[in-house]
């Protein structure tokens, strides 16, 4: 993997005293719908890494799907990496993050199951990099490099529910930009369109995502008919195992197309950036590579001339930490922020529940600037 060389300001290494992860699950009032199916309720896996110091540092594990996947993921953290870490010393998370990607790839093999064992690495990887920057002092993203903490977002994850409204709330708490689910039917799909850009005019950045719900004709033909709304991408129109071929012959439709979400390894964006298909490329930090492998992933990314736009939909830590990753890229790209009701990312993400005129503005706390509060979060916490 290649790696920022920058130097890390340690005065010593970080001496893990302990790992705990905690699973959380609010149940919702209205379903978050994708065209594969729907969530009824929203969870998070918050991870807590100590040091010999008592200094603490928070990642998020992605668990959006299956239901019950947040406390299977809890139980990862908990008993199979927790004991290989604990008692552990780390000069560099960079480093680390190689080492237990290596040596989970047997059992990742072994029980069919690479993607769980990748998110728990992923939040662990925040954990470390959210702790090593609250040791220094700095923010995490200028301790990543970044100049700037002034970063675009947009409102995401709209239902195909009377979507012009959600669009109007959004509109009225500081969003300028939108993205629509889509894959629920032509006629609905093109009617949803319709609303959203009567709601928002015609220069309001607006963007659709089929969460893979088509085939490679399907997917030319509403392409082209969803061609005359101007949309700045179209967000994974195909499944994310297709060749890139298929990708490659929507290319002519002129929409811009986007995925990322659900690649997993630094050789599998290259071969993304690679076949030419995508101009929005969207890693999920808490999914696949935390910091040490989404930063480089993103530097090869814009370096190649695509933008930078990362996945996120889940709790307030995980947010966050897509916000310092962006923000140390630099670029212009948009931060995902979901639309929908959710105290698990309200409770935890800071600055990002206020954007103002599309924008957001993170802090110059140490770290990630944040941290959860279990009092707030007890009732949301799943028995164990």
């Amino acid at each position: 993997m290649n790696t920022p060389t920058f130097p890390l300001p340690f005065s010593e290494p970080i001496h893990i005293a302990g790992i705990q992860a905690r699973a959380y699950e609010v149940p919702i009032a209205q379903a978050v719908r994708t065209s594969f199916g729907k969530m009824h309720a929203r969870p998070a896996v918050f991870v807590r890494v100590v040091d010999s110091h008592g200094q603490e540092g928070w990642g998020e594990v992605w668990c959006n799907f299956p239901p019950g996947g947040a406390a299977y993921k809890r139980h990862l953290v908990n008993h199979v990496f927790a004991p290989m870490l604990e008692g552990r010393s780390v000069d560099d998370p960079r480093k680390l993050f190689d080492t237990l990607t290596r040596a989970t790839d047997v059992l990742g093999i072994q029980c069919g199951e690479p993607g769980p064992l990748a998110h728990c690495i992923a939040g662990i990887d925040i954990a470390l990099w959210d702790l090593a920057a609250r040791r220094t002092g700095l923010p995490l993203w200028k301790l990543l490099g970044g100049r700037s903490s002034d970063i675009a977002v947009y409102a995401s994850g709209i239902n195909p529910d009377r979507p012009a409204d959600v669009v109007q709330t959004q509109s009225d708490q500081g969003h300028r930009a939108f993205k629509l689910k889509i894959g629920f039917g032509e006629e609905t799909d093109i009617a949803n369109l319709r609303a959203i850009r009567d709601a928002v005019g015609s220069e309001a950045p607006v963007m659709a995502d089929a969460n893979q719900a088509w085939d490679v004709d399907t997917a030319e033909r509403m392409i082209s008919r969803l061609k005359d709304f101007g949309l700045d991408w179209i967000e994974e129109p195909l499944r994310a195992d297709r060749p890139w071929q298929e990708w490659r012959r929507l290319l002519p439709l002129g929409t811009p197309l986007a995925a990322g979400e659900n690649v997993m390894g630094a050789s599998a964006f290259d071969d993304a950036l690679q076949a030419g298909s995508l101009s929005v490329v969207q890693p999920d930090v808490a999914k696949w590579g935390g910091f040490s492998g989404c930063l480089p992933v993103a530097t090869r990314i814009l370096s190649s001339g695509r933008r930078y736009c990362p996945h996120f939909l889940g709790g307030g830590i995980g947010l966050l930490a897509s916000a310092h990753l962006l923000a140390a890229a630099g670029g212009d790209g948009m931060l995902e922020i979901d639309a929908n009701p959710n105290p698990l990312r309200t409770l935890t993400c800071g600055p990002l529940a206020r954007p103002e005129k599309g924008r957001v503005r993170l802090d110059d706390a140490a770290g990630l600037g944040h941290a959860p509060d279990f009092d707030q979060l007890r009732e949301y916490e799943v028995a164990f």
